[in-house]
C-alpha cells in the first residue's frame, strides 16, 4: 500500500502520531503516495444551525482552524515545504503547547522551517485556505462518512485508526497493510494495557 490519504487535525495528538510517522518516514526514504487532507474537529463538533468554520470571522472559527488555513496554503503553494511544517505544527502545538490559532506563532513555525510568513498569512487572508478546507471537509464526510482524524483512505476503503506510540513506523505499516482488507469491520480493543 504506497498510495492512500490520510486526515488531520492539529489538535488532536493521535492525528500527531500518524502524521508525524508519515512524514518521518518519508524523510527517511519510505516510497509512500500520500495525500495529507485537513479534517476540521472543531466543524465536526457544530451544533445543528452553528455557522461553519470556514464561513465564520477569524476570531470565531474555533481551535485549530486556522493552523488548517495555513497548512493548507502551504501544502497548496509550497509543497516542498509542507512535510516539514506540517511536523512542526504538531510539534509546536504538542511539545511546545502554542496557540496554534495565534498568528504569530503559526508565523513563527512556518519561518523555522524556511517559509515566508507573510506569504502564507497573505494567502490565507485571500479566502482561498477556506474555501478547500470546506471543500475538502465535506467531501470526506459524504464520500467516506470520516468523523474523526487520523482516517487513512484508499479508494473506496477508510479506516479511522488510533496509534498509540510515536516513532513506530512498523505499526504504520501494519495498518496501511489492513487498510484495504474489506472483509475486517472493526477491531477495537476494549482497554489499553500501559
Amino acid at each position: 500500500m504506497t498510495t492512500f490519504a490520510v486526515t488531520y487535525d492539529y489538535l488532536c495528538p493521535f492525528a500527531r502520531i500518524a502524521n508525524e510517522t508519515l512524514v518521518e518516514s518519508m524523510q527517511d526514504g519510505e516510497t509512500y503516495d500520500v495525500t495529507f487532507r485537513p479534517f476540521s474537529l472543531a466543524q465536526n463538533h457544530l451544533e445543528d444551525g452553528d455557522v461553519a468554520v470556514w464561513h465564520s470571522e477569524p476570531a470565531e472559527r474555533g481551535r485549530g482552524v486556522l493552523a488548517l488555513l495555513w497548512s493548507i496554503a502551504v501544502r497548496d503553494s509550497f509543497p516542498d515545504s509542507f512535510l516539514a511544517f506540517h511536523k512542526a505544527v504538531f510539534n509546536a502545538k504538542h511539545d511546545d503547547l502554542a496557540d496554534i490559532g495565534d498568528e504569530s506563532v503559526l508565523a513563527a513555525v512556518a519561518s523555522s522551517v524556511g517559509l515566508d510568513a507573510k506569504q502564507i498569512a497573505e494567502i490565507v487572508s485571500h479566502g482561498i485556505p477556506a474555501k478547500v478546507l470546506e471543500a475538502e471537509h465535506t467531501d470526506l464526510v459524504e464520500s467516506h462518512a470520516v468523523f474523526g482524524v487520523p482516517t487513512f483512505i484508499a479508494g473506496e476503503e477508510a479506516v479511522f485508526v488510533r496509534l498509540m506510540d510515536r516513532h513506530r513506523p512498523d505499526e504504520l505499516a501494519r495498518v496501511l497493510e489492513m487498510l484495504t482488507w474489506s472483509s475486517l469491520n472493526e477491531f477495537k480493543r476494549t482497554t489499553v494495557p500501559r
